[in-house]
């Protein structure tokens, strides 16, 4: 056990070394992953109609202000759960035959993974506090009353839970390569319907009733669900069955992981050094 923790430190301390070289690359890149905001927040505004002589009115249960603060936590939930280019890696590696690094050394490929991908989360939450704290600072004035601790709670713990449930989820479709050669169309319809069904692209609010069955859908706990949590969304006992059904998610893809890891190596063959 100590030793396996032994491991996991050495994992995640040599990629937190490897990710630090690229320091400037993830404060460049997050501020301009910002600009989009200045586009959005003229957008809404000329659909709300905001001006000096008209009142900011209110569409599907949100204001001007809720849009533009929503799209903003969007972002800080999908800073947690997005989890670029870890499918389509495992996929590669299965492909190409560098997956036998894993199988030939004492090394767990998922546990590996998963810790590199902590050390690439911290360091970028690091780097990127200052371009989150300017943009945030900028748009003060659309930013409601922070909410109560339990909620706030709730909004921390839908993040960590967001996290995992991303990682395990690309995590899984990159082992779907153990069966299929080639998984690029399978990844590219994946993000298309990750981006409407997550309320990336737009609050699921705004769905009607398709919206409704939508959110039974695990995919609302990559984006929507935390921006949902600041702006008051749920009550607190939704709140406890919301998270509740997201733990339940993530421990569903973990055993889906393991399984699907387990059988994809004993089909497995590569060949050549």
């Amino acid at each position: 056990m100590l030793a396996h923790a032994r491991v996991n430190w050495l994992i995640l301390k040599t990629s937190i070394e490897e990710r630090l070289i690229y320091r400037g690359d993830f404060a460049f890149a997050t501020l301009v992953r910002f600009l989009p905001i200045v586009t959005l927040v003229y957008l809404w505004g000329a659909i709300y109609r905001v001006g000096i002589d008209s009142p900011r009115g209110e569409m599907n249960g949100y204001t001007y202000e809720n849009m533009v603060v929503y799209y903003l936590l969007v972002m800080v939930g999908r800073a947690f759960s997005s989890m670029p280019g870890l499918a389509s890696g495992i996929a590669r590696d299965v492909r190409d035959g560098t997956i036998k690094k894993y199988l030939t050394q004492p090394v767990d490929m998922l546990g590996y993974l998963f810790w590199a991908r902590v050390a690439h989360k911290l360091v970028y939450y690091v780097v990127a506090i200052g371009p989150f704290a300017l943009v945030f600072w900028l748009c003060r004035a659309y930013l409601p009353d922070w909410p109560d601790t339990f909620t706030t709670v709730a909004f921390f713990s839908s993040l960590a839970l967001g996290f995992l449930f991303g990682f395990l989820l690309e995590a899984l479709l990159g082992l779907v390569a153990f069966w299929f050669l080639e998984v690029s169309s399978l990844l590219f319809i994946y993000m298309m319907f990750n981006y409407f069904l997550s309320g990336h692209m737009i609050p699921l609010d705004w769905l009607g009733e398709f919206g409704v069955w939508v959110q039974y859908l695990p995919f609302k706990y990559l984006a929507y669900f935390p921006a949902a949590i600041v702006l008051g969304k749920f009550t607190h006992a939704e709140l406890v069955r919301e998270l509740t059904i997201e733990f339940a998610w993530v421990v569903c893809l973990l055993i889906a992981n393991r399984v699907a890891f387990a059988r994809g190596v004993r089909r497995y063959g590569a060949f050549g050094g």
